[in-house]
């Protein structure tokens, strides 16, 4: 579930927002557009999707994928991590602990890649990421994206290619990323769980 949000600046006007609270994504993103006064129209055409789509998003019929996040964020000026839902944490840890049910789920998992935020929110240099790659699971493309990354293989084994190299890698294996293209692929029949450092954050 995603805790209050903190106040939220309209981009280039000045305007304070109010905290925005709900509960599952397609509230938040709601309550987002409505709060930069943007019909359902109005912020799909600028995403280049469908206004069946977008209302199936804020209705939670559809979940977006990270590609479709990244351009809500920015239309709608906000950090992806404020798209993401994460239960709320004891006044004590919240901001240094995040508890294994609390972790905020990024994307859809359509490509058989499911990632949890680590981190407790982005305000870091870096941001940790669990990640489960299914089994008969493969990237759809080649990625390139100008950060750092480094990532460890927990358990499973996972094809990696690095800026034209091929690797496979196994449990206790660990890689390193910078700025190169990439693709993964687990033709295999068993799970691959890593852990990914990414700086900056991407999400």
């Amino acid at each position: 579930m995603v805790a209050a949000r903190g106040s939220l600046s309209r981009k280039g006007t000045g305007v304070i927002h109010g905290a925005v609270q709900s509960g599952t994504l397609g509230a938040d993103l709601r309550a987002l557009r409505k709060t930069r006064g943007l019909t359902l129209a109005d912020l799909a055409q600028r995403l280049d999707r469908s206004v069946g789509w977008l209302s199936q998003v804020e209705r939670d019929l559809s979940a977006p994928s990270i590609a479709d996040l990244r351009r809500i964020a920015a239309q709608l000026d906000v950090p992806m991590s404020l798209l993401f839902g994460q239960a709320a944490a004891p006044a004590e840890e919240a901001g240094h602990v995040v508890r294994k049910g609390n972790r905020r789920a990024i994307g859809s998992g359509a490509a058989g890649l499911v990632e949890e935020l680590l981190s407790p929110d982005l305000t870091d240099d870096f941001e940790m990421v669990h990640s489960t790659f299914q089994p008969r699971s493969e990237i759809g493309e080649t990625v390139t994206r100008a950060t750092q990354e480094v990532g460890y293989l927990v358990s499973g084994r996972l094809d990696l290619r690095i800026g034209g190299r091929d690797f496979t890698l196994h449990p206790g294996d660990s890689f390193r990323i910078r700025g190169e293209p990439f693709r993964w692929a687990n033709p295999y029949d068993q799970p691959a769980v890593a852990i990914w450092v990414i700086a900056p954050p991407v999400y």
